[in-house]
């Protein structure tokens, strides 16, 4: 159905180009090499026959594919961003193409020593003979979520090219900034038009998701006193010591390292710190909204006993909610998830449907009303060396898409 070589090139087009977006930015897109890869894809759109192609002032870009039947059919979106993450460099990337991979280690930098090996990432097992994608070790890859956007792009010229199949209004956005918590912050539901979409950012191969973290960010900050420490006893307060007091009182086995599934976490993921001022950057997630309220009074109440304990304002802790769990606005609307769980099994696609440890644009563009499950895009290891797409996968996605349209008109 779709050139192998075709989502090869498209791929291999996007990812070479640098779009690591930064949270220390207050602006939208956060970096302005976003606006490379942006323009690129709106001059693609075009190119492949969309209508209606847009790019605001922030880098969000849509375009609609009519629908080519003559009755009323739902409209109905497919989301990607653009970015990638900060926590690992995406310049100078240099995908390396695997052809019929052999289930063996794959020396992604010899000269570093740096192996893709199965016997760590156990899912490379499951591609045995296929194509995979990988990084060469010294950057990401930025399948997440350029295989998205490359399997919409792919799948929306596949059915202008083949007006046989029949679908309704399908709308295409793609956003920036997904990967610092922004993704959604500026996207225009209204303009969109969409009833329902489907963000394509989930990973391994039939991954259907319609569950996420409930999400909030929180930044500790310890005050101390600075003093010659010569001369210190009853007078230094030494604020990397409160702090540490802060991190220990925590629960330790809920952190990421210990958990899955449906369990929360408190994140620890930054700390800066002397004598004088200790910052702690935490992140809170709990799919259960009452559980995920409870961890930030946890945190709330440590703060205040350990200033009662001090006899001063020792902490401040401010928390802020990031986005929430989306099932709470799939639920009414299931009948969105059982059209791309029927997509999967027509196109061969074994679903695996499960909670994300994590969040998408979807979560956010769920609560603004467009609801929104994440779907498979294929890749693995994401924002890492190690992370690679099986270029199978992506075909499979871009059929998903393919298919979710055509089921949509028909039960229409």
């Amino acid at each position: 159905m779709i050139s192998k070589e075709h989502i090869i090139k498209r791929f291999v087009s996007y990812v070479t180009v640098d779009t690591e977006s930064d949270p220390n930015s207050n602006t939208t897109p956060s970096t302005e090499k976003q606006w490379d890869l942006a323009n690129k894809l709106v001059e693609e759109l075009k190119a492949i026959g969309m209508q209606d192609v847009s790019i605001d002032k922030h880098a969000y870009i849509m375009a609609t594919l009519p629908s080519n039947v003559d009755h009323d059919v739902p409209s109905i979106g497919f989301v990607s961003h653009f970015d990638t993450s900060p926590d690992f460099t995406g310049a100078h990337v240099n995908p390396q193409i695997i052809e019929s991979y052999d289930g063996k280690d794959i020396v992604l930098n010899e000269a570093e020593n740096i192996i893709l090996s199965p016997d760590y990432f156990e899912d490379l097992k499951q591609y045995v003979g296929q194509t995979l994608i990988t990084t060469d070790g010294t950057t990401l890859l930025g399948a997440d979520d350029k295989a998205g956007i490359c399997e919409i792009i792919s799948a929306m010229e596949y059915l202008i090219n083949h007006p046989e199949i029949k679908h309704g209004p399908i709308k295409v956005g793609f956003t920036p900034d997904e990967e610092i918590g922004r993704g959604a912050h500026k996207f225009d539901v209204e303009k969109f038009g969409a009833d329902w979409a489907y963000t394509m950012d989930g990973s391994q191969i039939g991954e259907l998701e319609y569950e996420n973290f409930n999400a909030a960010g929180a930044v500790v900050k310890v005050k101390g006193k600075i003093v010659h420490p010569g001369y210190a006893k009853g007078k230094l307060i030494n604020s990397m010591y409160i702090a540490t007091e802060f991190i220990n009182s925590l629960p330790r086995m809920e952190t990421p390292e210990h958990t899955e599934g449906y369990q929360g976490f408190f994140h620890l993921h930054n700390i800066k710190g002397d004598v004088e001022e200790t910052v702690l950057e935490y992140i809170i997630r709990d799919h259960d909204k009452g559980h995920f309220e409870a961890r930030k009074e946890v945190m709330t109440k440590l703060t205040n006993e350990l200033n009662d304990q001090y006899g001063y304002e020792v902490i401040v802790t401010e928390i802020k909610d990031q986005y929430f769990n989306m099932l709470e606005k799939i639920e009414p609307v299931m009948h969105i998830v059982d059209i791309a769980e029927e997509a999967m099994k027509q196109t061969g696609v074994k679903p695996i449907i499960k909670a994300i440890r994590g969040g998408t644009d979807g979560a956010q563009l769920s609560y603004m009303g467009l609801p929104c499950p994440n779907i498979f895009a294929g890749g693995h290891n994401f924002h890492g060396r190690f992370e690679y797409v099986p270029v199978e996968s992506m075909i499979k996605a871009t059929e998903v898409i393919c298919k979710i349209a055509e089921i949509t008109a028909i039960k229409a």
